[in-house]
């Protein structure tokens, strides 16, 4: 039932358009990457701020707030120009153990980042310990490095 629906992603007509143009694939991807730099950006500002390296005399909070449009922003340019990208090789990502674990960890990593992080970076400063903060952040990197390698792992075979 999966592999009819990544069947017919892929020989939609979106799919079959992307596949049939010089361009329009780098131009897609092109989007996605600069979309990847951007959350890659907004996620490790604040992340190296809840483990106390740079920007020390903002309070997490307002990193975070600042941060958040960027967030959401280049999460959907991703989100969009990534289910693009998708349609163009549906049956191949389905047969592939990256896809899945990008997929895996882009839903732990959202999920994380909206629930568990927001929270932290919400809290009164004083209701945190470091050694809570550092655990968020580096969960928090280690969720969005596995999306990463599993693009790349995706992009390269």
């Amino acid at each position: 039932m999966l592999l009819s629906f990544f069947q017919w992603c892929e020989g939609s007509g979106v799919g079959e358009a992307i596949r049939a143009s010089t361009w329009l694939f780098p131009v897609i991807e092109s989007l996605h990457l600069l979309g990847l730099a951007v959350i890659g950006g907004a996620i490790l500002i604040v992340d190296l701020r809840l483990m106390g390296f740079g920007l020390r005399r903002q309070p997490v909070r307002q990193v975070a707030e600042y941060a958040q449009p960027w967030l959401i922003g280049s999460l959907i340019v991703m989100l969009a120009s990534g289910s693009l990208l998708f349609t163009s090789e549906a049956i191949k990502c389905y047969y592939h153990d990256a896809f899945w674990m990008k997929m895996s960890s882009l839903s732990l990593a959202i999920l994380f980042t909206f629930t568990v992080r927001r929270r932290v970076t919400r809290a009164p400063a004083d209701r945190i310990g470091p050694g809570w903060s550092r655990t968020v952040a580096l969960v928090s990197l280690a969720l969005w490095s596995g999306v990463g390698i599993g693009g790349r792992w995706i992009g390269f075979s």
